[in-house]
């Protein structure tokens, strides 16, 4: 009689019932070695999509071992065409590249912008409850600024982006303030990751031309030196 017995939600074949009951540690330790291969299975997988999510959007240069193998992969009948194609990825990169540096430009201009109104702020929250008004200079042009006098107040304005500017609490422009700080500094992070990983993938690209190129070479001498003993 041959059944699939359960337990918590999971079905079991009955051999394996049989066998625990005739050799309880040599099924413990298949068991076991079982279960640990799969976790590590599954660690390496869960790394691995990680890797692909952290950067998304570019892609990955896989490094050519074997020329003569990849020369023969349907797609790649001659070098010239494979030259080209790598030629358009290694133009693709510096498009990516130029992107990735326009972004850290702008992040590490914002940054210092957000710092310093995180400064400003703080110190209108330290005099918000004296009468005293403070005195201070803003901004009317470049290097042109106008002197200010400042009531105590717990109410600011920020500029939003896109001529939009709205009214907040000290206290909620604050917050505001640290989590575009936080998040511009986690940008510029994960900008900078890119930009190291892009240029890995720059050596990988020209390496790869290279060596397809260096092929072509040998293989058009080998011709050469063919054709000359044919017609000897």
């Amino acid at each position: 009689m041959r059944g699939t017995p359960k337990g918590r939600g999971v079905t079991y074949p009955l051999e394996l019932f049989r066998a625990c009951a005739r050799h309880p540690q040599s099924v413990s330790i298949r068991v076991t070695r079982s279960a640990s291969k799969m976790a590590a299975t599954m660690e390496t997988e869960n790394v691995a999509t990680a890797n692909k999510k952290k950067h998304l959007g570019i892609p990955e240069a896989v490094f050519v071992e074997d020329v003569d193998t990849f020369m023969k992969v349907p797609g790649n009948e001659t070098a010239d065409v494979v030259l080209k194609r790598l030629d358009e990825q290694y133009q693709k990169y510096k498009f990516m590249e130029l992107n990735l540096a326009q972004k850290k430009l702008r992040l590490k201009n914002q940054i210092p912008q957000i710092k310093q109104t995180l400064e400003m702020l703080r110190h209108m929250q330290k005099v918000k409850d004296t009468t005293e008004p403070m005195e201070t200079r803003f901004l009317l042009a470049d290097n042109v600024y106008c002197k200010a006098s400042v009531p105590p107040t717990d109410k600011v304005c920020l500029w939003l982006g896109a001529n939009v500017m709205l009214e907040y609490d000290t206290d909620e422009a604050q917050l505001l303030l640290e989590k575009n700080l936080a998040t511009a500094s986690r940008n510029l992070d994960l900008v900078e990751e890119d930009m190291d990983f892009l240029r890995d993938q720059f050596t990988t690209t020209e390496v790869n031309m290279a060596r397809v190129y260096n092929w072509d070479v040998k293989r058009r001498s080998r011709d050469s030196l063919s054709k000359i003993a044919d017609k000897s």
